[in-house]
């Protein structure tokens, strides 16, 4: 498996596949061919059909200046690797095309081409949360510090940033108000939960903050601010919600938070592993399923939890998410995209509960659910993996306010 470094990335929202990777790709490609007169850059299956709401050709347009660019969207092609194809092509003067260029956006921002990975060479020599935790019996690791034995200590350094990017944008978030862009009227909530969760009993309370934290991130993103993929952009408000709560309510120190991070990462780098977090290869269930995977686990741990129960935690938020469907409205991360990330939120730390009262015994192994999940998105028709053609995205549509 790859670094950590990897998985959380920070960038501007509101898309990891659609927003980070397409400006990576354009970027290298400009630095290749600094001379071009101009460029031209298919979409291809997700990317043309949800880029505009994603504002991909806003990036791709941006990236390329002061070049001119143009973009052609081909919603009803797919190339044979990923649903999120892009071809570059540097052109002269003359119009004549000097250098051709296929790549993919696999989901988190990571790009592939030709069937090989573009990020750097492997990190973990285990790839599997069995194997971990046959290591765990034997070491008596936790998952954080195999974390650290694989990254070194130097990791800590790189999760300080993420953090301080997650806690920037749960302020952010808390203290803007108004109307979200894209047309939909999506109206920021993050500070009137925040505002109206203390004045209710304990119960209504954790929730209402809990809520109000993944607003106030899911906002940010939806409005192309600042944020920390985790493990995508639109699954982003997730880990950050139940990290500030728990740290607040059981005064976890900055450490203690860290390796909550660490762990965390671990889970959300076995899916990107074995399965996919690339909500147009396998639905949302890929991305905010595993968002509350990372954040039950990593909940579990700063309750401290065994690393079996972490494994079970992070087990029940992804199998409680299967076949979840990515259908965002007009193809922009809003609806249904900010009230998931607020309901995996509280999901999550119900699964950090459950695991703590049952103990380790459970049926299903993380591992197993991990592969289902990939069986479960490859099932799904393309209407439901961010093409906005289904689901919430047609209803919407049929009721004429598309």
């Amino acid at each position: 498996m790859k670094s950590l470094r990897e998985l959380y990335r920070i960038g501007h929202g509101p898309s990891s596949s659609h927003t980070m990777a397409p400006r990576k790709a354009a970027e290298q490609f400009r630095q290749r061919h600094p001379d071009a007169a101009q460029f031209r850059v298919t979409l291809f299956s997700s990317l043309a059909a949800t880029g505009r709401g994603h504002l991909t050709d806003k990036v791709l347009l941006e990236a390329f200046l002061p070049a001119p660019c143009e973009i052609i969207w081909q919603p009803g092609q797919e190339l044979p690797l990923h649903p999120n194809g892009m071809q570059f092509e540097a052109l002269a003067g003359d119009h004549r095309v000097i250098d051709t260029w296929q790549v993919y956006s696999v989901g988190g921002g990571a790009l592939r081409e030709a069937g090989e990975a573009m990020d750097p060479a492997e990190t973990y020599d285990l790839n599997d949360m069995q194997a971990i935790l046959a290591r765990s019996t034997k070491t008596g690791e936790s998952c954080w510090e195999y974390v650290a034995s694989c990254e070194g200590d130097e990791i800590y350094r790189f999760l300080e940033d993420v953090w301080a990017t997650m806690t920037a944008s749960i302020e952010r978030g808390l203290d803007h108000v108004g109307v979200l862009p894209g047309g939909l009227g999506v109206g920021r909530k993050a500070k009137a939960f925040k505002r109206k969760a203390s004045l209710y009993g304990p119960d209504f309370k954790r929730n209402g903050l809990l809520w109000a934290y993944a607003l106030a991130v899911s906002e940010e993103n939806a409005a192309g601010g600042v944020i920390a993929t985790a493990p995508t952009c639109g699954a982003s408000g997730v880990l950050p919600a139940v990290l500030r709560y728990l740290q607040e309510s059981l005064e976890c120190s900055t450490e203690d938070i860290l390796r909550a991070l660490a762990t965390a990462g671990l889970i959300g780098n076995l899916v990107k592993q074995n399965a996919s977090i690339s909500g147009a290869e396998v639905g949302c269930q890929g991305e905010i399923g595993t968002a509350c995977a990372m954040a039950a686990a990593a909940a579990t741990q700063l309750h401290g939890g065994t690393i079996r129960q972490v494994e079970y935690a992070a087990e029940m938020g992804l199998e409680h998410h299967l076949g979840l469907t990515c259908d965002p409205v007009n193809g922009l991360v809003q609806i249904p995209c900010i009230e998931r990330n607020a309901h995996a939120a509280t999901r999550a730390l119900s699964c950090c509960h459950f695991a703590l009262l049952s103990g380790d015994d459970h049926k299903i192994t993380f591992d197993e659910i991990t592969r289902v999940m990939m069986k479960t998105g490859q099932a799904l028709p393309s209407l439901y993996r961010d093409t906005a053609g289904g689901g919430i995205a047609q209803a919407y549509r049929e009721r004429g306010q598309g």
